[in-house]
C-alpha cells in the first residue's frame, strides 16, 4: 500500500534541506518515497521520529556525518555496466576513436563521469578504452574521474565488486573476460587492469553553480552526465549543462541521458546526431563529428520531465491506495540498483498482486530473479510477460539469452530471432520498452552476434 503523508511536521523541514543540499527536486512531489528513506535513517539512528532526527542533523560533527548517510540513502543510482547500448556504441564507433586520433601526439585523455554512483559507468569506459587501444594502452595517460554525492556509493566504486544485477548488460563471455568471481561466485570483482585509470571523489554537481567545484576539473575530452539531471529542478538544469560544457576541451564531447536533452542547450552547445543518441559539443566546431559522415547537427528531441505540482502547505493525508505499475517499477529498480534484490522482489510481487496483467512488472521480476540466480523463475516470468505482450522486444531478447545460457540453443535463437523481427519493423532509433536505453538498431546488432544470416532475415 502507498504510505500516507508523514504526520510529523519536522519532515517538511528535512525535505527542504535535502533538496537544497542535493539539488534533487525529484522529491518535490514524492513525499512517500523520501519518507521511506528518512524512516530508514530514523530507525538506524534510534531518534524516534522526524523531530528527533532533525535535531541530530543539526548537531555539529555528528550531524554532518549523518547528512552524508542520508544523502547516500536518498540518492538513486543506476549501477549496471554498459548502460544504454546505443550510447556505448557511439562511444565505441565514433567518439572515442576520434579522440584517440586527435590525441595521438600527447597520448592523454581526460574523462569525467558525473554522478557515477557505484562506478559501473567509469569502469565501462575504462574497459572500452582498453579494448580500443589494445597493446598501445600502457603508453597512454588516461584519467577517468568518477564523482558522486554519496560517500557510500564511492566506497563501493573503489571496492569494484558487483553482483549479477550490475552485470546484467554483459554476456557471460564478457563477464568472464573482465571480472573474477568472488564470494563463492555470488559477486564479481573487476580485473585489476581495468581499475587503474578510474579514480573517485565526492563532488556535488551544484558546485558547478556555486563555485565550489575545483577549478582543476576542466579541459575534459569527454564528460558523461547521464540520467542525473532528471533529479534536479528543471529551471536549474540548463545552467548546469552550460557549466558542464564550459568544462570541456574545445573539441570535447558531452553525453547526457536519453530523457535529458533540451533545445535550450542549442544556445551554448552544438548537438550532434549519432546512431542511437545525441551528443553535445562546444559551439563553432567545423566538423560535426569524427567518423560521423556528412550528417549535419540536428536539434535533440525535447524530453523534459513534467513540472512538479505545487504542494499545499498542510496537505491532508490521502487514503491509502495501491501504487501504479510505473511507481512499483521505479521503486523496485532503485532497490535492485542499491543491491536490495530481496526488497525489490517483494515490492514486485506486491505490485503483481495489484496489477497481474502488466507485462513490464513480470519482465522486471524476471531480471531480479535472474540476478538472484533463479533461472527457472526468470524464464517463467519472461514467458508470462510475453503471454501478455507478444510485441515485448526486450522480453524476447532476454528469454533468448537465458535459453542459450542453459543450452537450449534452438529455442534461444528462435527467441532472439523474434526480437530481431520486431525490432526490424521499427525505426532504428526507437528506444525499446524497458530496454535500459537500448534502441531497435542496437538490438539488431546484438542479435547478429547470435544468429546467422538466414535467421536474421526471417
Amino acid at each position: 500500500m502507498r504510505p500516507a503523508a508523514p504526520p510529523d511536521p519536522a519532515f517538511a523541514e528535512i525535505k527542504r534541506a535535502v533538496i537544497a543540499r542535493t539539488g534533487h527536486a525529484y522529491y518535490e512531489d514524492k513525499d512517500a518515497a523520501l519518507w521511506e528513506r528518512v524512516q530508514q535513517r530514523i530507525r538506524a539512528t534510534g531518534t524516534g521520529d522526524a523531530t528527533g532526527y532533525a535535531a541530530l542533523l543539526d548537531q555539529p560533527g555528528e550531524g554532518e556525518a549523518e547528512w552524508a548517510r542520508l544523502e547516500a540513502a536518498v540518492t538513486i543510482g543506476e549501477t549496471f555496466f554498459f548502460r544504454d547500448a546505443g550510447q556505448f556504441a557511439a562511444l565505441r564507433d565514433t567518439i572515442l576513436p576520434g579522440l584517440v586520433a586527435r590525441r595521438a601526439g600527447s597520448r592523454r585523455l581526460r574523462i569525467w563521469s558525473a554522478g557515477c554512483s557505484t562506478g559501473a559507468e567509469p569502469y565501462s569506459v575504462a574497459i572500452l578504452l582498453r579494448r580500443l587501444l589494445g597493446a598501445e594502452f600502457p603508453g597512454w595517460r588516461i584519467s577517468i574521474l568518477g564523482t558522486d554525492i554519496s560517500e557510500a556509493a564511492l566506497a563501493a566504486a573503489r571496492e569494484a565488486r558487483f553482483g549479477p544485477w550490475a552485470l546484467r548488460g554483459m554476456s557471460a563471455a564478457e563477464r568472464a573476460r573482465d571480472f573474477l568471481p568472488v564470494d563463492e561466485g555470488r559477486r564479481w570483482e573487476l580485473r585489476p587492469e581495468h581499475r587503474r585509470s578510474p579514480r573517485f571523489e565526492r563532488q556535488n554537481l551544484l558546485g558547478l553553480l556555486d563555485g565550489t567545484l575545483p577549478l582543476g576539473m576542466t579541459g575534459f575530452d569527454l564528460i558523461l552526465c547521464r540520467n542525473v539531471l532528471i533529479y534536479f529542478d528543471r529551471s536549474t538544469v540548463p545552467a548546469l549543462v552550460r557549466r558542464l560544457g564550459e568544462r570541456l576541451a574545445p573539441d570535447g564531447w558531452l553525453l547526457l541521458g536519453h530523457a535529458e536533452p533540451d533545445p535550450a542547450y542549442n544556445a551554448f552547445l552544438q548537438p550532434v546526431s549519432l546512431a542511437g543518441t545525441t551528443a553535445w559539443r562546444p559551439p563553432g566546431l567545423r566538423a560535426p563529428a569524427e567518423g560521423a559522415g556528412d550528417e549535419e547537427p540536428a536539434p535533440a528531441e525535447t524530453a523534459r520531465p513534467p513540472a512538479p505540482p505545487a504542494l499545499p502547505t498542510s496537505p491532508p493525508s490521502p487514503p491509502a491506495e495501491p501504487p501504479t505499475p510505473r511507481e512499483v517499477i521505479e521503486r523496485a529498480r532503485a532497490e535492485a540498483d542499491a543491491g536490495a534484490l530481496d526488497a525489490a522482489r517483494a515490492r514486485l510481487r506486491e505490485g503483481l498482486r495489484a496489477h497481474p496483467t502488466t507485462a513490464a512488472l513480470h519482465y522486471l521480476d524476471a531480471l531480479v530473479a535472474h540476478a538472484l540466480g533463479e533461472e527457472a523463475a526468470a524464464e517463467a516470468a519472461l514467458r508470462r510477460a510475453l503471454y501478455l505482450d507478444r510485441g515485448f522486444v526486450a522480453a524476447h531478447y532476454q528469454l533468448g539469452l537465458i535459453l542459450l545460457a542453459r543450452g537450449a540453443a534452438e529455442a534461444g535463437r528462435r527467441s532472439i530471432a523474434n526480437a530481431a523481427r520486431l525490432a526490424r519493423a521499427m525505426p532504428g532509433g526507437t528506444v525499446l520498452e524497458e530496454g535500459d536505453g537500448m534502441t531497435a538498431e542496437t538490438l539488431l546488432g546484438l542479435a547478429r552476434q547470435h544468429l546467422g544470416p538466414a535467421e536474421m532475415s526471417r
